[in-house]
């Protein structure tokens, strides 16, 4: 068996060779020949190095086409893909997590207000409100996770977006659960408004407040329902 060192070292070197090229999500990498010959190593060794990577999305392995960039190559905090279902109690811890971590971020996002956050903000609480009407409810809890993804990414902070987006990415089906749960999708898009017009006036202490009293009142929810 491949010793475990071997493989960590050989994915952290070629993490290191794409980040000395300045190598970009979707960019073409060496073959797995040359990497082999680069690193001195055999060619089934650095195939399973390339598997590491590419359950990370670090890469991107294409059959009959190479390897590639992939998404997740400069990310620092990733989600676990493979985790279970949770249950009541663990839906209660993530929803608590979230209300401890968000409503900071969004005093953060008040005072860097990026841009392009904002009018990705914006643009989902218009797409909310069009899946609201449609009834649309299994989209809908995505664009609601990706309304609080784009809050995080408001306060320029890549790593504060990145544990935001781990604790959202990998349970948009655990937050349409909640969403069933909490029921009322229309309060919960007025309280997303609200939230988006204080980061914009630049209120962080606002946005902090209105952001942990939309989590809380979600924790309410879910811990009647249990």
């Amino acid at each position: 068996m491949i010793r475990r060192s071997l493989l960590d070292d050989l994915a952290a070197s070629m993490l290191e060779l794409m980040a000395d090229r300045k190598l970009a999500p979707g960019d073409p990498f060496e073959s797995v020949r040359a990497l082999a010959a680069r690193f001195q190593v055999a060619v089934p060794t650095v195939r399973e190095a390339l598997r590491r990577l590419e359950a990370t999305g670090a890469v991107v392995l294409r059959h009959g086409s190479g390897v590639y960039v992939g998404p997740n190559v400069g990310r620092l905090v990733l989600a676990n893909p493979l985790a279970l279902k949770p249950t009541a109690e663990r839906l209660v811890e993530l929803v608590q997590a979230r209300a401890l971590i968000e409503p900071p971020i969004a005093a953060l996002a008040a005072h860097t207000r990026s841009e392009a956050a904002l009018a990705q903000m914006e643009a989902d609480l218009g797409k909310a409100a069009e899946l609201i009407a449609a009834r649309d409810h299994d989209r809908l809890a995505e664009v609601n996770m990706d309304f609080h993804r784009a809050l995080a990414q408001a306060s320029g902070n890549a790593t504060l977006a990145e544990v935001v987006e781990s604790v959202t990415v990998v349970n948009v089906r655990e937050q349409l659960q909640i969403q069933l749960i909490h029921g009322d999708r229309e309060t919960d898009l007025a309280e997303h408004r609200a939230i988006l017009t204080a980061v914009r006036a630049g209120d962080a202490v606002l946005a902090e407040q209105l952001t942990r009293a939309h989590l809380e009142g979600v924790l309410e929810v879910l811990r009647a329902d249990r």
